[in-house]
């Protein structure tokens, strides 16, 4: 296995730790995107800037075969404050890197300099740099910019850092991997009137109470319990006052699920739930329904031979080959719809290694001790998988 030489290690967590204390928003990372860019093209790659708005596109062609390979890293960051205490904490207020898109950048930056220069393969390989990741669809916005018709892979990988593993470890699965994400604003709509005098209304905050309980019944008893899904009451709005009945109530659910069945057979049982709950209330409801990111699947194939560089080049112990399933969400998804491919994981730390933090935490922080291995683990991925014939 190639190894990052001192230098480039200590080059490339400098460039991470300036992409964190420099982090950008969907669609907004026009500073993260001109130093991909700019790098990139230092080191010899064709580069497109521009796709799905800040998306980046470096190219890298050597000798003739036909053969294409996509390895995606995200750019974007989170609407948190950080409190990480680190000395490259985020110098914008309210704006943190708190998923580690910083590093997945600088892993796949560290990769495209080696393979560069020291690579050894046959065929194109297409780096991707993606906008958007956290809820903005920046998958799909680049995929409509015609990233597959301009740059066309036979198989793309992913790689997401993950704290509460152990650090530096590869975990893969074949299959759904995680799940879709669907939200839903039901809004129900009764009689204002006194709280003295509930008789003369009809209240929509007990309709609401009610309601939420029977939502709870729809995992447990119309998805098929080896299947997972997740029903989440996230918000109610209603009132303002203790006597007063209010004439509208707003609820905010997050929908989850491994399965695309269980997805479109939950969306059609809530839909039926609310309406006859509501009906039962003697109040009217709507709801506005809103599709977020597909199921992840990972394929197969891919997945096995992606599996199987990490078996052939890193020890027994930190090759995870059947990790769990997740109910978080990821719309690298979308991409897989398009291309086989696998998305894979990396330890980023557990118990009290560094990198334990969850993401999506103001205390979160990329482990750069896990930057080389995943660069190690891309360039293995490109030069195994487009071995010169």
């Amino acid at each position: 296995m190639e190894h990052l030489s001192p230098a480039a290690m200590d080059e490339f967590t400098r460039i991470r730790r300036d992409i964190h204390r420099h982090p950008e928003l969907a669609f907004d990372e026009h500073r993260t995107s001109a130093l991909v860019a700019e790098k990139l093209a230092s080191w010899g790659y064709a580069v497109t800037t521009g796709l799905g708005s800040t998306g980046v596109v470096g190219q890298l062609r050597r000798g003739n075969s036909a053969r294409t390979i996509g390895l995606r890293a995200d750019m974007d960051a989170l609407s948190i404050t950080e409190a990480s205490g680190a000395a490259w904490s985020s110098c914008h207020h309210g704006v943190m890197h708190a998923c580690g898109h910083d590093g997945h950048t600088a892993m796949l930056l560290a990769a495209a300099q080696h393979l560069a220069v020291h690579g050894r393969f046959d065929g194109t390989l297409n780096l991707i740099f993606q906008p958007a990741e956290e809820g903005g669809g920046g998958a799909l916005k680049m995929m409509a910019d015609g990233l597959f018709d301009r740059f066309p892979c036979d198989a793309i990988f992913a790689m997401h850092n993950m704290p509460g593993i152990e650090q530096g470890q590869l975990v893969f699965r074949s299959g759904s991997t995680m799940a879709s994400s669907d939200y839903a604003t039901v809004t129900l709509h009764g009689v204002g009137g006194h709280g003295a005098m509930p008789h003369k209304a009809t209240d929509v905050v007990v309709a609401a109470a009610s309601l939420v309980m029977a939502l709870q019944t729809i995992v447990s008893r119309n998805v098929d319990p080896l299947q997972p899904a997740v029903v989440t009451v996230g918000a109610i709005h209603a009132g303002q006052a203790n006597n007063v009945i209010p004439a509208t109530a707003t609820l905010e659910i997050s929908l989850r699920a491994l399965d695309p069945q269980v997805r479109r057979d939950m969306e059609q049982r809530i839909k039926s739930l609310v309406a006859l709950q509501a009906e039962s209330f003697g109040v009217r409801a709507e709801v506005d329904w809103r599709q977020g990111y597909a199921v992840l699947v990972n394929d197969a194939t891919q997945t096995a031979r992606a599996l199987a560089v990490a078996q052939r080049h890193f020890p027994a112990a930190q090759v995870n080959p059947n990790g769990p399933m997740l109910t978080g969400s990821e719309d690298f998804a979308f991409m897989l719809e398009r291309v086989p491919g696998c998305y894979l994981f990396i330890g980023n730390g557990a118990g009290g290694q560094m990198g334990a933090c969850m993401v999506h935490n103001p205390g979160y922080d990329f482990n750069d001790h896990i930057l080389p291995i995943g660069a190690a683990y891309w360039i293995a991925l490109v030069q195994d998988l487009l071995s010169p014939h």
